[in-house]
C-alpha cells in the first residue's frame, strides 16, 4: 500500500474494488445535473488569483467547520485577506480527520495541483505557492470541467434570470460541454413575507410583461417564462422545500390567498399550507407537459441564527437537518400526478437519514414500466452527501429499489472543484460492490458487474434525462 494519502486505490479495500474502479468508473464522463455554479463563470471562462478564491469563497460547508474550530468569522466571510483566511482553513484541516471536508479537500489539490502533501499550518506556505502558481497560470472554470469531463452540467436558475450566459454558451461551435438553465422557482412560494413576496412578483411582471394580480395571472406568467427557459435547452426542474405539504383546498382559496398577500395581508399558517400545495401542484403539471425531470429537496431548516442570517444573508453555514412527517403529503401529491397522466421523471432528495427508506419505498408506489427508474431516490444530499450517508443510501436504493437503474451522483456545489466528489461516490460504489463480489453476494463476472457501474455513473443519466431533445438557440 502507497504511503501517499490519496493514492490510486483510495477507499478501494479489495481487489475486486479496485477492478472495478479502475477498468470501468474512472474514465466515464460526468452529467453534473444539479449544482449551484455561476453561468456566467462559466460562459466567461472565470480564473482566480489564488486558493482562497476558488474554494473558500462561498463554501459555507468549510465556514461551519472553521468557526467549530474556533475560527473568528473574520477569517471566514469577513475582510481579512485571502491568505489569512486559507491560513486559517490549513490549521483547521488536521482536525477535520473523519469528516468529508478533508477527504474532498485532499482528492481536490491532488487531482487539480497534482498536491500530495496533507494539508496543514506546517505546510500552508508550500502549498499556497503551489497552487498559486498553477493558478496564476490560467487554470480556469472550464480546465476544471475538462480535466474531470464534464459532458454535460445544469446550473440553478430563478424564472426571472435572463439566462444571458446559457445562450452565449449555445452559440459556441464546440465548447466540449454543454450547460443547461434547471428551473428553480420557490421564491413563488414563500408568502409568509408579504413585502419581500410582492417584490419578487414586480420583477416577475418585468421579465413576464404581464401583470400579476391574481392567482391566475401568476400562472400565466409562470407559464411564459417556463416557456422561455424550456425554448433555452431547459429539461430539469429543483425545488427546495423545508415542508411538505398537502393540503385539501378549492381554487377560490388559492386565489384569495394570493390577493391578500398581494394587497400586503400576512397568511396564516393554514393559508400558506394552502397555497404552496396549490402552486406546487401547478408547477408540476407545467414540468410534465413539457416531459422535463423534476427534482425535490426535502427537509432543510433554514437560517437558523437569525442574527447571522441579518448580517450575511442565507446560505452562510447555519442550517441543518429539520424534521417533517410529510409521507402521506408527498404520496398524495405524487398520487394527483399520476391520476391526471403529469407524473414525469422525478427525483426525490431526503435531507433527513431517516427519511431515506420511507423514500425508497415511495418511489416504487409510482413506478409505470414507461421509463426504467423513472421516479429516482436522489443520491445523498447536503448533510448526507459523505461517505456513510452514500453508503446508507446505497444500500436503500438495493435492497428497495433497482441499485441498477439508479441515476448517480452529482455535486450540489458552488465550487469548480467539487466535481471530484464523482470520484469519492464510484469509489464509494465500487468498494461496496467489490466487497460484495470478494464476499459471494453478487456473481464474480466483471463484465456484468462492470456494466452496472457504468451504468450508475453515467450511462443511467445519459438515457434518463431529456437534453438529447434540448434545442437551444442558434
Amino acid at each position: 500500500m502507497s504511503s501517499v494519502f490519496i493514492n490510486d486505490n483510495f477507499m478501494l479495500k479489495s481487489r475486486s474494488s479496485c477492478i472495478l474502479y479502475h477498468d470501468y468508473a474512472e474514465e466515464m464522463p460526468i452529467i453534473d445535473y444539479h449544482n449551484h455554479l455561476s453561468p456566467r463563470e462559466i460562459a466567461e471562462n472565470k480564473s482566480w488569483d489564488n486558493m482562497t478564491q476558488v474554494w473558500l469563497y462561498g463554501d459555507h460547508y468549510k465556514w461551519r467547520a472553521m468557526r467549530t474550530n474556533g475560527v473568528a468569522e473574520r477569517y471566514c466571510t469577513g475582510k481579512c485577506s485571502d491568505r489569512e483566511k486559507f491560513d486559517h482553513f490549513a490549521a483547521t484541516m488536521p482536525k477535520l480527520l473523519r469528516n468529508p471536508i478533508y477527504h474532498w479537500s485532499q482528492l481536490e489539490l491532488k487531482r487539480f495541483f497534482g498536491i500530495e502533501e496533507l494539508l496543514s499550518e506546517s505546510t500552508s506556505d508550500q502549498i499556497w505557492s503551489e497552487t498559486e502558481a498553477k493558478l496564476s497560470n490560467g487554470l480556469t472554470a472550464r480546465d476544471c470541467m475538462s480535466m474531470q469531463k464534464v459532458e454535460i452540467l445544469c446550473t440553478t436558475d430563478d424564472p426571472i434570470d435572463d439566462l444571458r450566459f446559457h445562450q452565449k454558451m449555445a452559440t459556441e461551435s464546440d465548447p466540449g460541454f454543454k450547460v443547461f438553465p434547471a428551473w428553480r422557482p420557490d421564491k413563488n412560494l414563500h408568502i409568509r413575507d408579504p413585502e419581500s413576496y410582492n417584490a419578487y412578483m414586480q420583477k416577475l411582471e418585468v421579465v413576464s410583461g404581464l401583470s400579476i394580480n391574481s392567482y391566475a395571472e401568476l400562472l400565466r406568467a409562470l407559464q411564459k417564462r417556463h416557456e422561455f427557459f424550456h425554448e433555452q435547452g431547459c429539461r430539469v426542474s429543483d425545488y427546495g422545500l423545508s415542508q411538505f405539504y398537502f393540503v385539501p383546498y378549492s381554487i377560490e382559496e388559492v386565489s384569495g390567498i394570493f390577493e391578500r398577500v398581494r394587497e400586503g395581508r400576512v397568511p396564516s399558517e393554514q393559508e400558506v399550507q394552502i397555497f404552496q400545495t396549490a402552486l406546487l401542484l401547478d408547477l408540476a403539471r407545467m414540468d410534465g407537459q413539457k416531459d422535463w425531470v423534476r427534482q425535490l429537496h426535502i427537509g432543510p431548516m433554514r437560517n437558523n441564527n437569525s442574527s447571522m442570517f441579518k448580517q450575511l444573508g442565507p446560505d452562510a453555514g447555519f442550517d441543518s437537518i429539520g424534521e417533517g412527517n410529510y409521507a402521506e403529503a408527498l404520496s398524495k401529491h405524487l398520487d394527483v400526478l399520476n391520476t391526471e397522466k403529469l407524473l414525469g421523471r422525478t427525483i426525490l432528495y431526503n435531507h433527513h437519514p431517516g427519511d431515506t427508506e420511507m423514500l425508497a419505498t415511495m418511489i416504487g408506489n409510482f413506478q409505470d414500466g414507461s421509463i426504467p427508474g423513472k421516479i429516482q431516490l436522489g443520491s445523498g444530499w447536503w448533510f448526507q452527501d459523505q461517505k456513510d450517508g452514500m453508503q446508507r443510501n446505497l444500500e436503500a436504493i438495493s435492497q428497495l429499489s433497482l441499485l441498477s437503474r439508479f441515476i448517480g451522483m452529482l455535486t450540489d456545489s458552488r465550487s469548480f472543484l467539487s466535481f471530484s466528489r464523482h470520484e469519492y461516490f464510484r469509489r464509494i460504489l465500487c468498494n461496496i460492490l467489490g466487497q460484495d463480489i470478494e464476499d459471494g453476494l453478487i456473481p464474480n463476472d466483471m463484465k456484468l458487474v462492470g456494466a452496472m457501474v457504468q451504468d450508475i455513473c453515467y450511462n443511467n443519466a445519459k438515457n434518463y434525462f431529456p437534453f438529447s431533445r434540448s434545442k437551444q438557440p442558434a
